[in-house]
């Protein structure tokens, strides 16, 4: 590999590593083992290289989408389940994909001064960090390990995110899909964005303690209901209903 350097790494030196090996990082990894990670992180560095490639704008933006499938693929290891008998690769590449993606949509919305995009993915990578460690990673607590203030990290994730439908489907069986909030059209109305933005919070904040649990596993972790009805002490039915109720009640608070 030529010597092209990204985010200050020389990638022609990234390490590789064979499969043994790695399923042998993870292991440790998942034992707590920081520098495993830090190996296994650096081993598929290449993945993420080999992945950005297939952008157009990957040689004017590298660096930015280089950060972004690092975010993919740190994702990726704190969710990959050795015994499922997929291989690495195969679960990492849509991870690493949809974070590129969700960057390279930014790009063809607004243009986003370099210092802030930089913050806002370190954001997400402590983010990502923190939610490894089975905590929740709130503004606060993000804040406080970047020993930056509060308002700043909100400024920066709300610069970057995309323009979403909050109304967007978050819920179909048999035909009965729910949605969260109809698209915001807009994206040049800020003011807007930040109104329907507001009223979603207000709309949780009016939900019961356990209903905001699942709410924000479900939504703002990703978790699946499996894994948020064994961490709540509920079975998955019972997390399907209450998941099913609490956007219903959002959608209703939402349109009143």
């Amino acid at each position: 590999m030529n010597k092209v350097v990204i985010c200050g790494i020389d990638t022609a030196s990234l390490p590789t590593i064979s499969g043994d090996e790695a399923t042998e990082l993870l292991k440790k990894a998942r034992r707590g083992d920081e520098q495993a990670r830090e190996q296994f992180i650096l081993g598929n560095m290449r993945l993420v290289l080999s992945i950005i490639k297939r952008f157009p704008s990957a040689k004017e933006n590298a660096d930015d989408l280089f950060q972004a499938g690092c975010i993919g693929l740190i994702k990726a290891i704190d969710n990959f389940d050795l015994s499922v008998g997929v291989m690495f690769s195969t679960y990492a590449v849509p991870m690493i994909m949809g974070e590129v993606k969700r960057l390279i949509r930014g790009y063809n919305s607004l243009r986003i001064p370099r210092s802030i995009r930089d913050t806002a993915y370190n954001v997400l990578r402590v983010r990502a960090e923190i939610e490894a460690e089975d905590k929740i990673a709130s503004m606060e607590e993000i804040a406080k390990r970047m020993n930056t203030d509060e308002k700043e990290v909100v400024y920066c994730l709300d610069a970057i995110a995309d323009t979403v439908s909050l109304f967007e489907p978050v819920y179909s069986k048999d035909g009965d899909e729910l949605e969260l909030m109809d698209k915001i059209e807009d994206q040049k109305n800020n003011d807007s964005a930040w109104t329907e933005r507001l009223a979603l919070q207000q709309a949780y904040e009016k939900l019961e303690d356990r209903e905001k649990d699942i709410i924000y596993m479900r939504y703002y972790q990703g978790k699946t209901q499996t894994e948020v009805s064994k961490e709540i002490g509920l079975s998955q039915a019972q997390v399907s209903r209450l998941e099913k109720n609490a956007l219903k009640e959002m959608k209703n608070c939402l349109r009143a």
